[in-house]
């Protein structure tokens, strides 16, 4: 590719895309890599280019497209149909979507097992199989317009009245709640007794539904969102609604049956998996950062060297030359870091803090790089013409969703800084 300057012509450089060095490379990984980056940058970026200005969301064509290429079981068991792989496969191919549109990544998180893990063994397996097709593709209702980062607050109800559960309530920041295959919700069977924990009585329960519309009881709104197109968020009404006594989604109780372990082992078990799945949402955050900055960054360094001013293209200006190399330093560091905590969740080792670190780190560079992309871009990043004010608008969300910045400084300061009794 040529651009021509204002005395002759001269080459355009792409911007070299990021590589797997060891101790990372396997061929494996590295074919999973390029066929990622072929799929995002051939197929979801035309897309994501047409649809996101309209804040649509992702055709069923693309869908399909995600599930042909296995992505929605990529930490599926292979035995039950998915890939098998891990966290850091699972983060390498979600940066590389995300430096087309982050929402293609996103929705790969409302797959990989989610919503299956209910009593029966049999249909655990079922609705991984489907997991892994592409075919179980879910929500999670967790907050409310009065607890979001406090959990603990929830008080959507849930009464057993014989074979079922009849919910009430009220959720908000639903993403792909009429789109989804079934709900996870989060609702309160009890309140807690004196002494316990807050956060006793709750319990997420599996309602299945079809796709594109909502079961009796249900209703809802979408929330009109700044960013972050590609599927909808609703506000949800709960009035009535039924979901069959059996499904009840317990994490730690699923993977201490599947082990086979039983008494304090089998607690662990459980527990180890509950806490791995909130650190995988943690690191996976953190890598779909990592490709809207690097989306930033490519899309900036390509920008420079068009954009003339003065007889130059304003890349050879030296303090435009100076902020792309700090954003490609923070970039990588970032990667290097998420890639990092990723392997560790893969060996089994406990990583709340480095989770909550990476995704604090990365999140946050993220608004920094893509912040300083539209600066770069000057007066043409402020319009819908380029592709960095997508970017940096979806990038904003990364420090608030899964745990926003704050929340992440007081995981990490409470494993470090023991609180006084006064505190």
């Amino acid at each position: 590719m040529t651009s021509s300057a204002s005395t002759e012509e001269t080459e355009t450089l792409l911007p070299p895309p990021p590589v797997l060095l060891p101790p990372w490379h396997t061929p494996e990984r590295e074919e999973l890599q390029l066929q990622a980056r072929r799929f995002a940058m051939d197929e979801v970026l035309p897309v994501a280019n047409e649809i996101d200005p309209q804040k649509g969301t992702i055709p069923a064509s693309l869908l399909g497209r995600l599930a042909d290429l296995g992505y929605f079981g990529i930490t599926v068991p292979a035995e039950q149909g998915g890939m098998g792989l891990g966290v850091f496969e699972y983060c390498m191919v979600s940066e590389e979507l995300a430096r087309a549109w982050m929402s293609t990544a996103s929705i790969l998180a409302r797959s990989q097992g989610l919503g299956t893990a209910v009593p029966d063994a049999d249909r655990r397996e079922e609705l991984n199989r489907r997991s892994a097709r592409g075919e179980w593709i879910g929500a999670i209702a967790l907050s409310e317009p009065d607890a979001g980062s406090d959990l603990a607050g929830v008080s959507t109800r849930a009464v057993l009245e014989g074979d079922e559960w009849v919910v009430t309530g009220h959720k908000r920041w639903c993403g792909n709640a009429e789109a989804a295959d079934f709900i996870q919700v989060l609702v309160r069977e009890r309140d807690p007794e004196e002494g316990e924990s807050r956060s006793a009585g709750l319990i997420n329960l599996l309602l299945e539904k079809e796709r594109g519309e909502f079961p009796e009881g249900l209703s809802g709104h979408p929330i009109d969102k700044i960013g972050y197109h590609g599927f909808l968020t609703w506000d949800l009404t709960f009035d009535g609604v039924r979901i069959p006594k059996d499904n009840i989604i317990d994490e730690a109780k699923a993977a201490r049956e599947d082990s086979g372990e039983e008494g304090e082992a089998a607690k662990q078990a459980g527990f180890a998996e509950a806490q791995k799945f909130l650190n995988t949402a943690r690191v996976h955050t953190a890598a779909r950062a990592v490709g809207l900055a690097r989306a930033a960054l490519e899309d900036s360094i390509l920008y420079l060297q068009e954009r003339e001013q003065f007889g130059h293209p304003i890349g050879d200006f030296q303090a435009l030359r100076f902020a792309v190399a700090e954003m490609a330093a923070q970039i990588e560091q970032a990667r290097a870091f998420y890639r990092q905590v990723a392997h560790l969740i893969d060996l089994g080792m406990p990583v709340a803090k480095e989770a909550s670190m990476v995704k604090l780190e990365a999140t946050e560079m993220s608004v920094r790089v893509t912040n300083q992309a539209m600066q770069l871009h000057g007066g043409n990043g402020y319009t819908t013409e380029r592709q960095v004010e997508r970017h940096w608008r979806d990038a904003r969300l990364t420090t608030i969703f899964e745990g926003t910045s704050e929340i992440q400084k007081r995981i990490i300061s409470d494993r470090l800084l023991p609180r006084s009794p006064l505190s």
